[in-house]
């Protein structure tokens, strides 16, 4: 049986992760209003999940698994430059670009079989979204009170 069996129980395993932590990273992006929402950070996921799978099945004279890996990851980072955007000297959708970036490291690791470590990252990249604008938020408050500095 090839590893790529629609009647495989390992073929949907591989999905349901893909779509849960692209889910997840998706889920945190849609609710703050920003691009590349749960569509596509599950596209972006599984997708590469996907490759990465089909890529690593590979063998014979000349074949390279890793190609496919290194690849992607151009690929990816084309897919997030084209989100960002610089609007009068300030440059905009670079988060998102960089959550792009790593939920195609997350989607490899999926392919790769790697399940644990891609949900363990994708939480923690959710910790890190949401912890930063926190403390990002909570910053400007404390800048912006009574006493609000100068400018020389």
């Amino acid at each position: 049986m090839h590893p790529f069996d629609p009647l495989a129980r390992e073929f949907w395993v591989t999905i349901g992760v893909a779509v849960l932590c692209g889910g997840i990273l998706g889920l945190e992006r849609q609710l703050r209003g920003k691009p590349a929402g749960v569509r596509t950070s599950i596209l972006v996921c599984l997708g590469t999940s996907v490759f990465i799978h089909l890529g690593s099945g590979i063998s014979g004279a000349g074949s390279d698994p890793t190609r496919v890996l290194g690849q992607l990851v151009t690929g990816v980072g084309f897919l997030g430059a084209g989100v960002m955007f610089s609007r009068e000297g300030v440059v905009t959708g670079v988060t998102t670009a960089a959550v792009i970036w790593v939920l195609a490291a997350i989607g490899a690791a999926i392919g790769l079989g790697l399940f644990v470590g891609a949900i363990a990252l994708s939480v923690v990249i959710v910790v890190i979204l949401v912890g930063i604008e926190l403390l990002e938020s909570s910053f400007r408050r404390l800048t912006g009170g009574v006493h609000r500095r100068e400018e020389d």
